[in-house]
């Protein structure tokens, strides 16, 4: 029988496993402190819990904690970390830069949202990750220590797995937790309004939108969630959230040459944002097989830039990492090592 992963357990789970096994109330709050402060991976290392106890909780129960499978290294310092779950194979992606050390987080097996321009897209769905296979990922890389932000824009949508995420997040942000601050973590969404309402109520972590084109008819043909979720509907629900500089909201916005990046777009973006706190972070497109799009120019990038700054939408260029290693944006996919697994 296969035993049940501690990790991704919250306390009030953790005191309903121990006081089912009779143990001191005190010991989930002793659990916590080994999984989430002392990152163990072996009960058997829980030394503050007796021995009878410990043996009690390994009958059913493991740490559940996993080791890399395989590392890449970019020419820039970027790493890509391969991860094998239950639900199939899961890449995250580790950013050093100066000061800051950011970890790019899986939440699915591939995804259903099916946008043009991704590739995780293109590989399709295989399964929602666990809170504790999205803890594993920040846990169980060698930089573990050094991270200074966790970023949810791995494979997958956060939002549609946000049972998991939400919890994963308490324990990253509780005090019996990992007791992290909720500025140093964002969640990124294609803007699932279900999940999207959860997570505002639920969390005070930074929001990330994928935008991509202002215009409703064009969105939708990069990113068919705009038939059930269009674009003004989720600006329009954001605008009745607080956002300041305790949760910042900001969207991401790929370039691609000649259909998203006229002047016209421009105006457009700047109109549907006007009155809402917000900043908006350029992406270059990174090109992906079979796909006909391409890179708007350094150029029309910086001259987009400038226009939505000049119109009071604080705006950024997001330098890209880790492209050699299929690591950037939007390039993510565990299709090949599935497939290898199936052979």
């Amino acid at each position: 029988m296969d035993k049940e992963a501690l990790i991704g357990k919250t306390l009030h789970e953790l005191q309903e496993i121990t006081s089912a096994l009779k143990l001191p109330a005190f010991t989930a709050k002793q659990i916590c402190e080994w999984l989430y402060r002392k990152r163990t991976t072996n009960i058997d290392l829980m030394t503050n819990i007796s021995v009878k106890n410990r043996e009690l909780l390994k009958e059913n129960y493991c740490v559940g904690r996993t080791t890399v499978v395989e590392v890449m290294k970019s020419e820039d310092g970027t790493k890509k970390y391969l991860f094998q779950t239950l639900q199939g194979y899961i890449e995250s992606v580790f950013i050093p830069e100066d000061e800051r050390a950011t970890l790019c987080v899986s939440s699915q097996v591939g995804c259903k949202m099916d946008c043009l321009f991704c590739m995780t897209g293109k590989q399709g769905f295989a399964g929602n990750l666990t809170a504790g296979d999205i803890l594993n990922q920040i846990f169980s890389i060698p930089e573990a220590d050094q991270l200074t932000n966790v970023v949810l824009m791995g494979m997958g949508e956060p939002l549609d797995n946000s049972l998991a995420v939400l919890r994963a997040l308490e324990i990253l942000t509780s005090d019996y937790g990992c007791a992290w601050s909720p500025k140093r973590i964002t969640v990124s969404s294609i803007g699932l309004i279900p999940g999207l309402k959860v997570f505002l109520e639920r969390s005070k972590c930074h929001l990330a939108i994928s935008l991509h084109n202002p215009f409703s008819e064009e969105r939708l043909k990069l990113m068919p969630i705009e038939k059930a979720y269009p674009i003004q509907d989720v600006i329009k629900l954001l605008k009745d959230y607080d956002f300041n500089h305790q949760r910042r909201v900001s969207f991401e916005y790929i370039l691609f040459k000649g259909y998203n990046d006229t002047m016209r777009h421009a105006r457009e973006l700047v109109r549907i944002l006007s009155g809402l706190e917000c900043r908006v972070n350029l992406i270059r497109f990174h090109e992906i097989p079979g796909v006909d799009l391409k890179s708007a120019n350094e150029e029309q990038i910086t001259w987009f830039r400038d226009y939505l700054t000049q119109n009071n939408i604080i705006s950024t260029i997001r330098k890209s990492r880790g492209e050699d290693i299929l690591a950037a944006c939007g390039m993510l996919s565990t299709a090949k090592k599935q497939e290898e697994e199936k052979e």
